[in-house]
């Protein structure tokens, strides 16, 4: 018999389905030591995030949005030129940190926003290769 969560100041998102996501949910509702803040990721505020990520409307937006979610949620995101030649924002490798808690569906939803925003605005994905000196400028 599963245990029920413990009560939280916050709203926090809903248990996926058993076999259906490797997030380790409920290790991090039984250790009390554990960083919580994943869990404010709400279906509905994933919703909100991603419209807000494929939003965005500059590289600096972009950086920010990246420190926020670091800073609220403590999930890192990385943004850099693959190893092979950088064609199509399919060049870009966006990583997301593995984070006990964070739902897969959330792991994939997050980089594909990311590259919605790099098709629909092509001068932050040469901002991100100007920032990793693959333009050769300076």
């Amino acid at each position: 018999m599963l245990t029920p969560p413990p009560t939280l100041p916050f709203p926090i998102r809903k248990e996926c389905p058993p076999g259906a996501c490797d997030c380790r949910r409920e290790l991090l509702l039984d250790d009390p030591q554990a960083d919580l803040r994943v869990l404010r990721l709400t279906r509905e505020e994933e919703k909100r995030l991603i419209e807000r990520i494929e939003a965005i409307a500059s590289y600096a937006e972009l950086l920010r949005i990246g420190q926020r979610l670091e800073e609220q949620l403590g999930i890192r995101v990385t943004i850099a030129p693959g190893p092979n030649e950088v064609r199509t924002v399919r060049g870009f490798v966006i990583d997301i940190a593995t984070v006990p808690g964070l739902c897969r569906k959330t792991r994939q939803a997050i980089p594909a926003a990311i590259r919605r925003c790099l098709e629909s605005r092509p001068e932050i994905a040469f901002a991100i290769l100007d920032a990793h000196d693959l333009l050769g400028r300076g």
